[in-house]
Order: structure tokens, then sequence, then C-alpha cells
């Protein structure tokens, strides 16, 4: 139960954090920023990554945890008792914003300023690349290392500084699916379970050519 638990607690600090952050930035006319948001993410993820790293992985997101169990790095018993718990992470963290701040109107959630295809094609690529990373950094199915943190964290806020004003930034269906369903907002919601899929797919695909 250690890692479920690891990764309960891990989602709900990215969660917690990233999102909260958004929503702070909203109820404070603009005081956290979009590059104050991108630094929080990136931050939290690093953070988690040396905290929980050696016990679950970190991994804290769905898609990753696909990645490395379509990369073989990952026991087939962990994968459905990971997910479970990234998801109980991510809706307790959205419930205690919803709580805290009631007036917001999006709950920090990924919406799409442009087109869904845009979007959806956006959210596919930063996925890859951030699967990538984590797959070539990661020591089996563990995040783990004296560089893992900086190197996937700073992923995660390059990502976040260039494309959330566009997609968000999500790259985490778990990250995605709890604040829009307290906000009650699902119109979009598909692009960002099904991109982060697809793009953590296609980033196993090229490790293993890399590799093999």
């Amino acid at each position: 139960m250690n890692k479920y638990i690891a990764e309960l607690i891990g989602t709900f600090a990215l969660v917690f954090c990233g999102t909260g952050a958004i929503i702070i930035n909203d109820v404070s006319d603009g005081a956290v920023t979009h590059v104050g948001v991108a630094i929080t993410f990136g931050l939290i993820v690093m953070a988690m990554i040396y905290a929980i790293g050696n016990v679950s992985g970190a991994h804290i997101n769905p898609a990753v945890t696909l990645g490395f169990r379509i990369s073989g790095k990952m026991d087939s018993k962990d994968f459905i008792p990971y997910i479970i718990a990234q998801f109980i992470g991510a809706f307790l963290a959205s419930g205690i914003l919803w709580f805290l701040f009631p007036t917001s109107n999006t709950m920090g959630e990924t919406l799409p300023a442009g087109s869904i295809q845009q979007t959806f094609i956006l959210e596919t690529i930063l996925t890859y690349f951030l699967m990538f990373v984590i797959i070539n950094v990661a020591t089996g199915s563990k995040e783990t290392g004296m560089f893992a943190g900086l190197a996937i964290g700073g992923v995660v806020l390059l990502e976040a500084m260039f494309a959330g004003p566009i997609t968000g930034a999500s790259m985490n269906p778990a990250r995605s699916i709890a604040p829009a369903v307290f906000a009650g907002n699902l119109e979009h919601l598909w692009a960002y379970i099904v991109a982060p899929i697809l793009g953590s797919i296609l980033a196993i695909i090229s490790w293993k050519a890399v590799h093999k």
C-alpha cells in the first residue's frame, strides 16, 4: 500500500499546488502571473519526485503510469491501483480547492484557447516530450537519481511556460478531469484524456526505437 499512498499524496500535491496557483492567480487579479503558475507546476513535480520517487516512482499522472506499463518497466498488478490512487488524490485536491474558493468558475481546469484540434495536437506532443524524458531518466519504473527531478520538473515548467496560454499544458488526465468535474465543464475534456495517452504511447515507441 505504501506505493499507492505515495501516488495519492503526490497527485494531491500536484493538483492542489498547480491548479491552486491558477485559481489564486484568477482571484488575485494576476498576482501569481502565468510565469508563476508554470514555475509552481515545475517545482511541485520536482519536489514530489525527490520526496516519493524512491517509493512509487512519483508517476502522479495516469499517462505516465500507462507509459511505464507498456514499456514493460512496471508490474501489471500495480497499474490499476496506481491509477485509482492518482484520481483519488486529484479529486481530494480539487474538492478542497472548491471548498476554499467557491467563487472560482474554472477551478483551474484546462481549457483550449484556440481550436480543439490545435489543443489535441499540442497536448499529444507535450506529453510525448514529457514521457520521453521520464522513461530515459527513470530507473526501472521509478523516477529516481540526482537529476531526475530536475530534468522532469524542468520539462513540466518549460511546457507549461510556452503552451499553457493555449492548452493549459495538462499532459495529465487526472489533473484535467478533477477540476473539470468540480467546475461542471466537461465539453473539451476528451482531448485532455486522449491526447496524453496517445503522446505517452508514442514516446514509448520512440524510446524503444532509440534504445533497441
